[in-house]
């Protein structure tokens, strides 16, 4: 895959930084309208042409320790969206979003398959919640294996 223009963000990155909104959510992101998510990148692509991809977190708050998790890739014209965790508990929400990034980063650097970036960078994420901090602790095995569709508990 070639070096390319990347675009990562969550809802409140597009609308504070670049303004653009998300239309159908509220203030407390206890729904997440994916369709929308998906209209506001083609927005963001259609302002910026010389993007190949917009990557963002989709997090639905249910409570401190109970969230939904997800994301969402658009590249070259399709969109890809990440495994849900659904009902996901929360031990540090802390680094989730880098912890997308930062997956997202990876998949884009070592070649993976659309899909399997984001599913990814969402199980990077994901698993990243799950110990306090916002430093990665998980291994690249542990995660591949939650993006598969694996659960997170622990592999010995």
């Amino acid at each position: 895959m070639p070096l390319l223009d990347v675009l990562i963000g969550n809802e409140e990155d597009f609308q504070k930084v670049l303004g653009f909104e998300v239309e159908g959510t509220d203030a407390n992101l206890s729904e997440l309208p994916v369709e929308a998510y998906k209209r506001m990148v083609e927005r963001v692509v259609k302002t910026y042409p010389n993007i190949r991809a917009v990557c963002t977190t989709l997090r639905e708050v249910k409570s401190g320790l109970i969230n939904n998790w997800g994301g969402i890739l658009w590249y070259e014209g399709s969109f890809y969206e990440a495994r849900a965790f659904k009902d996901m508990e929360i031990e540090d929400r802390v680094g989730g979003g880098d912890g997308f990034s930062s997956g997202v980063a990876y998949g884009f650097l070592t070649g993976m398959e659309p899909a399997d970036i984001v599913n990814f960078g969402a199980a990077h994420g994901a698993l990243l919640q799950t110990t306090r901090g916002d430093t990665s602790q998980v291994t690249r095995d542990e995660v591949l294996h939650v993006a598969g569709g694996g659960s997170a508990r622990i592999q010995r």
